[in-house]
Parts: C-alpha cells; sequence; structure tokens
C-alpha cells in the first residue's frame, strides 16, 4: 500500500515539474516576445526605435540631438509628479514617435554620429568658420510625426494666419514679389520698404523674408523664412512629406539657400536608409552609422 502510495506520490511530483518547466519555458519566451530586435554600432551601442509617421524606423545610435519623444511623452514643463508616475509602453517598431533631432551636412548630405568622424569635422567648422563669420556648412534638423489623420499636410493656413497676424498687429503687410527665387515664390515686408523712412528695412526682427513652394494640386507643402540684414543669415525651413506623413524643420546659413530642394530630398533619403520591417530588420544601409 505504501509502496504504491510512493509510487502515485512521485508521478505527481513529476508531473508537477513538468508543469513548472513548461511554465517557466513560457514565461521566457513571453518575455523575450517583448524584448524586440536592436541594431547596434560597431560599440554595441544600441539604435533608437520606433514608428515615424507611416514607417518603422533604426536611427542609429550617437545621431539624435537629446533624445526621441515618443507619443504621450510628459512635455519638459510637464509636472514632476506626472513625470513620476509616467511610464512609456514598451519599446517596439510600431510605438509612434513624436519627434527628435539630428545635425545634417549640407555639402554632402552625412549627417553628425557621436564617435565617428564627423564628429571632429563639426567641432573643426565651429572652431574654424562661425568665429570668422564664414558659412556654417551644418543644418539643424527636428522630424515631427503626424499622426492626425484630420490634419492636412499643408501650410496653407499657417502662412495665411502668419501674414493676417503681420498685418493686423505689426501693420506690415506681406506682398509677392514679380520673380521667384530659386523656384520658391518669394514676400517680402511692404515690399521690402520701411514705410517711416521709405527706404529698405535696417532690421527684419519682425520682416523676415518669406517663400513657399505649392504642390500641382495648389498646396503649400515649403515654407520657409530667412533673415537678411546681415552678411550670414539664417533661414528656417519647413517641409511635409506626404508618403512619410511627416513635417520637416530645418535651420541653416541663407548661403544654401539655393540648394533647398537638394535638402528635402536628402533628408527623406536618410529617413529611408533607417527604414526597418516590424522585426527590425534593416531595408537598407543605414546613413550615419558608426
Amino acid at each position: 500500500m505504501k509502496s504504491e502510495f510512493r509510487k502515485s506520490l512521485l508521478i505527481v511530483v513529476l508531473l508537477w515539474q513538468v508543469l513548472l518547466l513548461a511554465g517557466c519555458d513560457y514565461f521566457v519566451s513571453e518575455q523575450q516576445a517583448q524584448v524586440p530586435f536592436y541594431n547596434r554600432d560597431s560599440r554595441g551601442r544600441a539604435d533608437t526605435i520606433g514608428k515615424l509617421g507611416t514607417h518603422s524606423i533604426s536611427i542609429p545610435a550617437g545621431v539624435i540631438d537629446g533624445w526621441a519623444r515618443y507619443i504621450g511623452d510628459p512635455g519638459d514643463f510637464a509636472d514632476p509628479k506626472i513625470k513620476a508616475k509616467y511610464q512609456r509602453p514598451p519599446e517596439s517598431y510600431d510605438l509612434p514617435i513624436e519627434s527628435f533631432g539630428f545635425l545634417y551636412r549640407i555639402t554632402d548630405g552625412d549627417i553628425y554620429t557621436s564617435f565617428r568622424q564627423t564628429e571632429e569635422d563639426y567641432r573643426r567648422d565651429n572652431e574654424t568658420l562661425i568665429p570668422y563669420g564664414k558659412p556654417f556648412p551644418w543644418a539643424d534638423v527636428i522630424i515631427y510625426g503626424e499622426y492626425d489623420a484630420t490634419a492636412p499636410l499643408n501650410f496653407n493656413f499657417t502662412v495665411q494666419d502668419d501674414f493676417r497676424v503681420s498685418k493686423e498687429v505689426t501693420n506690415i503687410e506681406y506682398i509677392q514679389q514679380p520673380q521667384p527665387l530659386y523656384g520658391l515664390t518669394v514676400y517680402k515686408a511692404n515690399n521690402g520698404i520701411d514705410p517711416e523712412t521709405g527706404e529698405p528695412w535696417k532690421s527684419d526682427t519682425l520682416t523676415s523674408d518669406r517663400m513657399i513652394h505649392k504642390d500641382q494640386a495648389g498646396n503649400i507643402k515649403t515654407y520657409i523664412d530667412c533673415q537678411f540684414t546681415q552678411h550670414i543669415n539664417s533661414c528656417h525651413h519647413m517641409f511635409y512629406n506626404d508618403d512619410w506623413h511627416i513635417k520637416v524643420w530645418i535651420s541653416y546659413s541663407r548661403t544654401y539657400l539655393p540648394q533647398w530642394q537638394e535638402m528635402e530630398g536628402r533628408v527623406i533619403r536618410i529617413l529611408d536608409s533607417w527604414r526597418v520591417t516590424r522585426e527590425g530588420k534593416l531595408l537598407g544601409k543605414q546613413i550615419g552609422k558608426a
């Protein structure tokens, strides 16, 4: 009797161990399934991953200027208590990215990456060009994911409202110029003349030149404003991309304004090089990878 009881007990224990092991394996596999595959650079640093607009991407380590913000992340000035309680969803190639920034070299389409030659190039250009008023070949780029399906991917309202506010608040009217510039339609404040003096503006604080470019449907897809009173002036350049569902903001020296279309194409080419499948497999060679 005791022998049969011991056998039955042994069988129960063995079955329990099998179930435990199976449960552990299931738990481990579930945990592993939640951890995505990360592409890494030559130093072992993991990429920043997520979904930007309509495409999953893997941004090479050392590229992002600051950090990537995901949809739902608290803002820089959010209540510290809210930040302390916030828990971001697990990282994945479907986690929507709100915005991130990087540095783009206009002269050759390369980008800044720490622990790469471009880091030294950027430092050298800062030391040898900026102090002497020479054109700085680097542009600040910020990418914004657009996720509101009802929001138009154009600057039609933005431009109209900017011109309205300028006229109503500062009594400055933006007038379209007869000749385009580098394929852009140009608007100048009061035709470029200060009404108080009858001479060209001596300040561009509220009177920067504004330029637009429309698509075939007549929608404003590019909106640029540039300073004009100094030898080296800055341009703030925004454009939408329909394929990616993103808005791009670029800041650079006006010296490089003639290359505005090339810049737009190269920024999209950079993003295309970071595209991946939902599992993280790269679709091409990453620009900027160390």
